[in-house]
């Protein structure tokens, strides 16, 4: 994890555990969904515009499902298995729409460790308030080999960290 944005620890997949769990918790706020609608250039009317919205069927503007999946690979390359690794494979169902201003509680389980492939697989479940399931699957993602014993590194350039030799990654998740 970013130790004031300045030191990583790539986590070696030896200290993964099958069962291991990570929680993430996220609003599907106004503010994301225009980024995402700025930065791809989507214009379907399905994820902003409420009459359409209400035409087409739909309770509220539904979050693009591109969102969710970003939420995950987010999760997974900054808490598990975290910094240096990168999703490989992912094999997601959306059997429900999340709707724009809902909250979203993402699970995300270790089913597997492959210490020869240097492989985890995650499986994700993604539910609003209302317990709808609004993804489900699973992922693959690959680990960074730990390069003879260090785990800490410096980040963002700068070849100490801008550490002083208080400050240490101990204790954070």
């Amino acid at each position: 994890m970013l130790f004031n944005g300045r030191r990583v620890r790539i986590r070696p997949a030896e200290e993964l555990t099958e069962g291991e769990s990570l929680k993430i918790v996220e609003k599907m706020d106004d503010r994301d969904l225009l980024l995402y609608l700025g930065l791809t250039n989507d214009s379907n009317p399905l994820y902003i515009q409420h009459d359409f919205t209400a035409a087409a069927g739909y309770k509220r503007p539904v979050v693009p499902v591109v969102m969710l999946t970003g939420i995950v690979s987010s999760a997974v390359s900054k808490h598990l298995p975290g910094p240096g690794s990168r999703v490989l494979e992912q094999r997601f169902r959306f059997p429900e729409a999340a709707w724009h201003g809902s909250t979203v509680s993402f699970d995300l389980t270790i089913g597997n460790v492959d210490l020869i492939s240097r492989t985890v697989l995650i499986r994700v479940e993604a539910a609003d308030e209302e317990n709808r399931t609004v993804m489900a699957g699973e992922l693959v993602a690959g680990m960074a080999p730990v390069d003879g014993g260090n785990t800490e590194i410096s980040a963002l350039g700068a070849p100490d960290g801008g550490m002083d030799e208080r400050e240490t990654n101990s204790g954070r998740g």
